[in-house]
């Protein structure tokens, strides 16, 4: 979904441009404060019709954020590893040498990501921009500060929406004292939290309010941003139109609407991502020959598996059973009742005698369910295939397999195709792309 993100974002900057006459820039905001390295450390990628996982091996806690991270030395068994799963296309040569300019040891993930996304984008004027600099923390300074000054009327702000959301929504984030974390080189990122009389941190680090105020003033590249702040960060330092933003983000961009206020800022139009599953040509063929719509390959492969029974088989198996089942009863129940007559202990007995019948009645329907599916394997082999692809991890595709596996099958310009495709009045609800 990060590519789609940036496709979403170009694609609004034309749009805007249009249609108030002046420069709009499609600006791609790296994350790199980050600090989740078990997020960025692996892949996922499709081999005969499952989802494998590729990574890295993990690191101990206290991590510098992950953009500082330089690329380990197994990132070269990773790659062969993958470079054995993907298939050799006539694209195969190029991805590689792509990938190879950029996730190379020694590089740091800011350099490795930021490079790729230049490459595949670049041409279309995506600029991009990250926090993570000490120049940057210096010019957003003051806004940190006033994180802390304000710390009470911002929790307020942020509990007052989160409660008048929580009625119908969930709750995407968890508030805290502060929205700041400190970093430091022993203890890595710690929560600012309040202690009653001032601020601390989980490592035992102390600040009464205006020593707090006046370590930030002398050294912003210390400390940084939460979920709620970052925005906030953003487009006080750059003049921003619109944020496109996937589903979470969504959710507790909600959260923080009246935050804004207490920066003096107003927060700027939150544009929905492009989502989007794309359907290869192998995947639509089969897909016509089966009786489901594309939603439904969300369900469970069992539940798919017995739904094609009940469409597709002759007999209606459920209704057949069912009937029996109706039939059982009607000729059970005066039986029991005079069972009962003679000696009402024997009730529970003649009860238990029809749930044990009942009971095998439904091992004999699981029975019949699974002949019809064992007969009809290569449907039932169809069905998983395209669920796989459609659903993996029982998500979006778009959330799981990795943006590599789609440029190897079909080209390195597969975005700039998706991003050609929409069109000028895009609603970003979620696309079905079918390629080539």
């Amino acid at each position: 979904y990060t590519v789609l993100k940036a496709i979403t974002a170009i694609h609004l900057a034309r749009k805007l441009e249009q249609r108030f006459e002046r420069p709009i820039i499609p600006v791609f905001w790296l994350a790199d404060e980050d600090h989740d390295y078990d997020e960025i450390r692996h892949l996922e990628l499709l081999a005969d019709n499952e989802l494998k996982r590729f990574e890295l091996p993990p690191k101990a806690n206290h991590l510098a954020p992950v953009a500082e991270l330089q690329i380990p030395p197994e990132i070269e068994q990773l790659r062969d590893e993958v470079r054995e799963s993907l298939h050799k296309t006539e694209f195969f040569d190029d991805l590689w040498q792509l990938l190879d300019q950029c996730f190379t040891p020694g590089n740091t993930f800011l350099e490795a990501s930021g490079h790729f996304m230049s490459e595949l984008f670049s041409k279309h004027g995506l600029v991009l921009a990250g926090s993570n600099f000490k120049e940057v923390k210096e010019l957003t300074g003051d806004y940190l500060k006033e994180s802390i000054a304000e710390a009470g009327d911002i929790r307020q702000s942020l509990e007052q929406q989160t409660e008048a959301l929580s009625a119908e929504f969930h709750q995407q984030v968890h508030l805290y004292d502060s929205n700041l974390f400190y970093l430091d080189d022993e203890a890595g990122r710690s929560k600012i939290s309040s202690n009653g009389n001032g601020w601390q941190t989980d490592s035992g680090k102390k600040w009464q309010t205006n020593e707090l105020l006046e370590a930030i003033d002398a050294g912003p590249e210390n400390f940084s941003p939460n979920v709620f702040l970052r925005p906030v960060l953003q487009d006080a330092l750059l003049p921003t139109l619109g944020y496109v933003a996937g589903p979470g983000e969504i959710a507790y961009y909600g959260q923080m609407k009246k935050m804004y206020r207490s920066f003096g800022l107003e927060m700027p139009v939150i544009f929905p991502r492009l989502s989007a599953t794309i359907i290869e040509p192998a995947i639509e063929r089969i897909f016509k020959e089966l009786p489901f719509e594309f939603h439904e390959y969300e369900n469970r492969i069992e539940d798919l598996e017995t739904a094609y029974v009940d469409r597709s088989e002759p007999t209606d198996i459920k209704a057949l059973f069912e009937e029996w089942k109706e039939k059982i009863e009607q000729i059970a129940g005066p039986k029991k009742q005079k069972i009962a007559d003679i000696d009402f202990t024997l009730k529970a007995s003649a009860d238990k005698t029809t749930a044990l019948y009942f009971n095998e009645l439904d091992k004999l329907k699981t029975k019949a369910y699974r002949a019809v599916k064992k007969r009809d394997e290569i449907q039932m082999q169809r069905i998983r295939r395209i669920r796989a692809h459609l659903f993996p991890n029982d998500g979006l595709q778009e959330r799981s397999i990795s943006t590599i596996f789609y440029m190897n099958q079909y080209g390195l310009d597969i975005w700039d195709k998706v991003l050609k495709s929409l069109d000028e009045d895009e609603g970003f609800d979620h696309h079905k792309l079918l390629y080539p």
